[in-house]
């Protein structure tokens, strides 16, 4: 049985075990389920364990990884500056869709209480820093600090990983090689700690999910369920406002044609939920389908799976809101500014494997002041996170293969498809006489 099968198992094992033992005849179920809640507490703690050499790796390989950007010219600042804008266009698409929904705002007082009651001490957050003091933070005067401390200084982490990172990018030497080697060693194992974790999901996800429903009743099936709608409502908006303009306006591309090029690359990105098994895929069709040439594929969509994920950016906008809400706690207008930032760059810290922004969506969590509760958020969204998982992969492949064919028609540099030859006329009118002319 594949492991999402085996996590909704366990699921709906614990909403079971869960309301049963609220009936009065069994209520007697009640201690023995909360006594097997460390073993859900143990798989949190084991998740967080991965985060902070997760992030140093991914994104340092990621940003040393880009190629001379300085030696490619427009086309790095155009894929940077592209990346940049979508996600957090992206961001801030899942926060106004998350509030303009609710999500998270149904819970009765009891059951909040209840669910609360999980977790020890006052339910409130710090004061939020002012947006000045909010950027100053994002300088850190001590990375390795950064690193031990994990939580919210992530953040401080990630423009320290992000500098280095662009360093090595810059003086690209036999020393540098065997630094960035290092990393991508770090990254491989973090894949791998990661696999190793998951397999405890669905034991996991039973130890959470039935002391939770047990105290706080099924009402709480009901915000999670509006919640998963929520961040498919968050993806589908952001690809209509975002993505199929940038692809209609920027690209000039036909969207039904283009969609069709690459529609192999997404059911793959769909299906395995991962942006790096689908990479192999989505260079050929971007290159043999819709025409565009390799010198742009090769350095945009590599570039895209380590570092631009629109729909993670999306989902952690709209998990921050709805677990608020959830808690009972305010959203001011410092807030959802935080929300935004650390969104933004929680989703450049994620790999391109499935489960990796369940992972790093602690920084965002910890980030707002959850502390210890945002382990009790984070076993709320593990249950439903793999049919969310699968969306917004195909979300992020979808933006990346967008993002290559608007860099490609600014560029206008001639296009050359197997059996089409289009001399240097401005190309990338190019991708869709390409397409044309194969008969897609």
């Amino acid at each position: 049985m594949k492991l999402e099968r085996r996590i909704l198992v366990g699921f709906v094992a614990g909403i079971a075990a869960g309301a049963l033992a609220r009936l009065p005849a069994l209520a007697w179920s009640q201690p023995p389920l909360v006594a097997i809640e460390p073993l859900g507490t143990a798989f949190i703690r084991l998740i967080t364990m991965v985060v902070v050499p997760l992030v140093i790796a991914s994104v340092f390989v990621g940003v040393a990884s880009l190629g001379n950007v300085r030696a490619l010219g427009r086309v790095g600042g155009k894929t940077l500056a592209y990346f940049l804008a979508t996600t957090v266009l992206a961001a801030l698409t899942g926060l106004v869709i998350a509030i303009v929904t609710g999500v998270g705002g149904g819970l009765a007082p009891s059951e909040r209480a209840a669910l609360l009651g999980a977790s020890s001490g006052p339910v409130s957050l710090a004061t939020p820093p002012t947006i000045v003091q909010t950027l100053l933070a994002l300088i850190p005067t001590n990375p390795i600090a950064a690193a031990a401390q994990g939580g919210g200084d992530l953040l401080p982490l990630i423009v320290a990983i992000c500098v280095f990172g662009a360093a090595a990018n810059a003086i690209r030497n036999e020393a540098t090689k065997a630094v960035v080697t290092f990393f991508e060693g770090v990254n491989d194992l973090s894949m791998v700690v990661i696999g190793w974790i998951m397999r405890l999901a669905p034991v996991a996800v039973f130890a959470l999910v039935a002391p939770m429903i047990a105290r706080s009743g099924l009402g709480l099936l009901d915000q999670l369920g509006a919640y998963v709608l929520v961040v498919v409502a968050a993806l589908v908006a952001h690809v209509l406002v975002t993505l199929l303009p940038a692809l209609r306006l920027g690209a000039r591309l036909g969207v039904s044609r283009f969609t069709r090029s690459v529609s192999d690359a997404l059911l793959l990105a769909f299906s395995t939920a991962s942006s790096s098994a689908t990479l192999p895929v989505s260079m050929t069709a971007a290159h043999e389908r819709v025409g565009i040439p390799t010198e742009i594929t090769s350095f945009v969509l590599p570039a895209g799976t380590s570092l631009n994920k629109n729909g993670s950016a999306a989902y952690k906008a709209v998990t921050a809101v709805f677990i608020l809400r959830l808690f009972g706690l305010p959203i001011t207008g410092p807030t959802l500014i935080t929300i935004v930032l650390v969104a933004t760059l929680a989703a450049f810290a994620g790999a391109g494997v499935p489960s990796s922004s369940l992972v790093t969506t602690l920084i965002v969590l910890n980030a707002l002041g959850l502390g210890p509760r945002a382990a009790t958020a984070i076993a709320l969204v593990a249950a439903v996170d793999r049919p969310i998982d699968m969306c917004r992969t195909c979300v992020n492949t979808f933006g990346n293969l967008v993002g290559t064919a608007w860099i490609a028609r600014t560029e206008r540099v001639p296009t050359v498809s197997p059996g089409v030859v289009l001399g240097t006329a401005p190309a990338l009118t190019t991708a869709e006489t390409v397409i044309a002319a194969r008969g897609d």
